[in-house]
């Protein structure tokens, strides 16, 4: 999968990298997770068990931590508390097929600072440690704070607002995804293929034509009676673009 970034990289507050530590037994997860967080300009590790996620939190010292529950050696839960005792102040988001409202609750209790169902999508991922990062002040984005903004398109990262002209725009929580993706990727032309990477769940496995559709709902509400800023390029993908571009 490729990986484009055009806005300034993350850094911790000593201004090297962010560093992520990736803790799945899914190969096929921690690669495409590995690979969009590398992309981002940060510092990623990955592992497949407990153990060795403790010893690698010793010397990696993660400013995050992205925590699957259902490990082969050492459940989730007890994986962070030990985690705790080495890292008191990183940020740890589980990504776990567990969904229920009890298992939310005991991972949020036991000491995780946020929680993510499988499937996902990759920048639902990256916005939740976005947050989680900026919020315990381990680390910050150069010259820009949580809004996104081209031409009069204005998006609110933080609030999860979008405004164009001045006007406040409603979109479903998809749609607030992809629009995110098109704007940190202004000017950039897309591939169906890496919206779908990026937009829907890893493992979606979906066809083109949901891009083609959610595309046209975000037309239909930012464009709408405005100059259009979604632009289709024929046999390859979309572009997001302000008028005078």
């Amino acid at each position: 999968m490729e990986n484009h970034r055009t806005t300034p990289p993350w850094q911790s507050e000593d201004g090297s990298p962010v560093r992520v530590l990736v803790i799945d037994d899914e190969p096929d997860l921690t690669e495409v997770l590995s690979g969009v967080l590398t992309g981002e300009g940060w510092a990623v590790r990955t592992v497949a068990d407990g153990t060795t996620a403790l010893e690698a939190a010793r010397t990696f010292r993660p400013h995050a931590v992205v925590l699957d529950w259902m490990l082969p050696d050492i459940d989730g839960l007890r994986v962070l508390r030990l985690l705790r005792q080495e890292l008191e102040t990183v940020c740890v988001l589980f990504l776990t097929a567990r969904d229920s409202v009890e298992d939310r609750i005991a991972g949020i209790t036991a000491g995780g600072d946020d929680y993510v169902t499988k499937p996902f999508s990759l920048e639902e991922v990256l916005a939740r440690l976005r947050g989680l990062l900026r919020r315990a002040g381990m680390a910050r984005q150069p010259d820009e704070g949580n809004r996104l903004m081209v031409g009069d398109l204005i998006m609110d990262e933080e609030a999860r607002e979008v405004v164009r002209g001045g006007e406040l725009v409603e979109l479903s929580r998809t749609e607030f995804e992809l629009l995110r993706f098109l704007m940190r990727n202004p000017r950039r032309v897309l591939s169906k293929r890496q919206i779908l990477d990026r937009v829907w769940s890893y493992d979606f496995g979906g066809r083109a034509h949901v891009v083609e559709l959610y595309i046209s709902y975000l037309r239909k509400k930012i464009d709408a009676g405005r100059a259009p800023m979604i632009h289709t390029v024929r046999g390859v993908g979309y572009v997001l673009k302000p008028e005078s571009a």
